[in-house]
């Protein structure tokens, strides 16, 4: 009854055009309502406590290194390196995006930030060589959601914070299967390149690609160093993030100069206004995490998904076909926030790594990133 009410009261709120942060608190609200637990204070305290995380401070300033590399001129460099390699191949610039997707989705984590600025550069120059709009935006859409699995991923950052898990194992964890979702959608575009006529554009000379490698040497050292540092220890993935945004400002400002004062305070702006919403979709789905435990609705879900128990395989297909079902509704932040304290606790029942869990999660939520 509890979880009826809960996604009812949720689904209501969305309905009738509530804004996601506001439906999960009213949820919440009628929740407590229903389970006579009703108290402005402890809503309070949830709220305030949902954002007040070390961890989470990863996401202002990897939001901010991604809108830094598409205003000062890191990203368009990346996507030149990848014209220059793959762009004379049959259905060349939607390899482009491809691999740009990949190299980008390195810099930044933030699949909006990535998908912009493939948007912004790649789509116009798809449609003037004759690639249909409506497939050439799927396909950028589609490259734009690898950036929640190869690290540095904010998706990553929100779901260690959720689940308690090590964030940077689940940064290490996402790189090959990143790659292989890169290579997944190279094989489906080869697919559809090759009933086009479309003429592509003339390969770039050796020394054309030595300039383009040379130009992006500087944007391509930021995944090695986040990486390396992640790996050997130096610093936690918050401080990685830090470096990530001072690093792309040096290398905007003084390596590229392409990026002024005007453009700086804009930058910082536009960071701050996304960073706030995510912030306040955190904070608001602390309440609805505080009263899924209350409500016990874990001890529910196991209850409910017991005949797959005994399968890890099919009760993770179970799980995977739920999860891409809610992203057809709903964002991925909540998503996260609104099912991850369900569904841990049936995966550890179950055995199940949840690294590896958090992985295919997060691989599933970036797939309703463009669903409907």
């Amino acid at each position: 009854m509890t979880v009826f009410i809960f996604l009812g009261s949720l689904l209501a709120a969305m309905a009738l055009g509530v804004p996601i942060a506001y439906s999960l608190l009213l949820s919440g609200v009628a929740l407590m309502w229903h389970l006579d637990l009703f108290d402005a204070q402890i809503l309070a305290q949830n709220v305030v406590n949902g954002a007040d995380s070390f961890p989470l401070l990863a996401v202002p300033f990897f939001m901010l290194a991604g809108e830094i590399m598409n205003v000062g001129g890191l990203s368009r460099r990346i996507v030149n390196l990848a014209l220059t390699l793959v762009g004379h191949k049959r259905g060349g610039l939607g390899f482009v995006a491809i691999v740009a997707a990949c190299l980008l989705a390195a810099l930044s984590g933030s699949a909006v930030a990535d998908t912009a600025a493939l948007a912004s550069l790649l789509l116009p120059m798809m449609v003037a060589a004759g690639h249909d709009k409506a497939r050439a935006g799927g396909l950028i859409a589609s490259a734009g959601i690898i950036a929640p699995v190869i690290p540095p991923s904010i998706g990553f950052v929100v779901f260690g914070v959720a689940a308690n898990v090590s964030i940077s194992k689940l940064f290490l964890a996402g790189i090959v299967p990143g790659l292989l979702m890169g290579l997944s959608i190279a094989l489906a575009w080869w697919w559809v390149a090759k009933k086009e006529n479309i003429t592509p554009p003339p390969k770039a000379s050796v020394a054309q690609r030595m300039t383009a490698l040379k130009e992006s040497t500087w944007a391509l050292v930021l995944p090695v160093i986040v990486v390396v540092g992640l790996k050997m220890g130096v610093f936690t993935p918050t401080e990685a993030a830090v470096v990530a945004a001072v690093y792309a400002l040096l290398v905007a400002t003084l390596v590229y100069r392409e990026m002024s004062l005007h453009q700086l305070r804009e930058v910082f702006v536009s960071a701050a206004k996304t960073t706030a919403v995510i912030m306040f979709l955190v904070a608001a789905a602390m309440v609805s995490a505080w009263l899924i435990t209350v409500a016990d609705i874990p001890s529910k879900m196991i209850t409910l998904l017991e005949p797959f128990m005994g399968n890890q395989t099919l009760l993770l297909i179970a799980i995977m076909v739920l999860v891409m079902a809610v992203g057809t509704a709903m964002d991925m932040t909540p998503t996260i926030l609104i099912m991850t304290p369900v569904l841990m606790p049936v995966i550890k029942a179950a055995g199940i790594d949840p690294v590896y869990f958090g992985v295919l999660f997060i691989i599933n939520n970036a797939i309703g990133l463009i669903t409907p």
